[in-house]
């Protein structure tokens, strides 16, 4: 992967929840890992997502979602990908979710779900295998 870009990937924290040592940890690991990170901060809309997303020429859209808001803000954030027509990008939730959401938010276009016991290799070797199959 040498002779190509980084990996870039967008760290969101949607809806209110304003608690963010999780992202940050998951941002400086996927850094460690070599990937381009763009940390948004708390409190996002979609709509702010989307537009850093466009902005930035990112990969993958990486939410970190504590507030059990993850099915709404998944479904509204996919709609304004496809919108943007930026629905070739993959992404990634992260945090609190429910194992009987994992299928669902799945359904709507989430590559993976991961929970608190994942581990931030995983997540980085996850995005690459995902990037290197495009």
């Amino acid at each position: 992967m040498s002779s190509r870009r980084p990996i870039r990937v967008l760290i969101a924290k949607p809806g209110l929840d304003g608690h963010d040592k999780g992202a940050k940890m998951v941002a400086r690991g996927l850094k460690d890992a070599g990937m381009e990170v763009i940390y948004t901060g708390i409190r996002q809309t979609a709509d702010s997502i989307v537009h850093t997303a466009v902005q930035e020429s990112i990969d993958v859209i990486g939410l970190s979602i504590l507030s059990g808001t993850h099915l709404s803000i998944c479904e509204e954030l996919m709609e304004k990908m496809v919108k943007e027509d930026i629905g070739d990008k993959f992404v990634l939730v992260g945090g609190i979710i429910p194992k009987k959401d994992v299928n669902r938010l799945k359904e709507m276009g989430v590559r993976e779900v991961f929970r608190p016991t994942s581990t931030v290799d995983e997540i980085a070797q996850f995005i690459q295998r995902e990037v290197e199959k495009r």
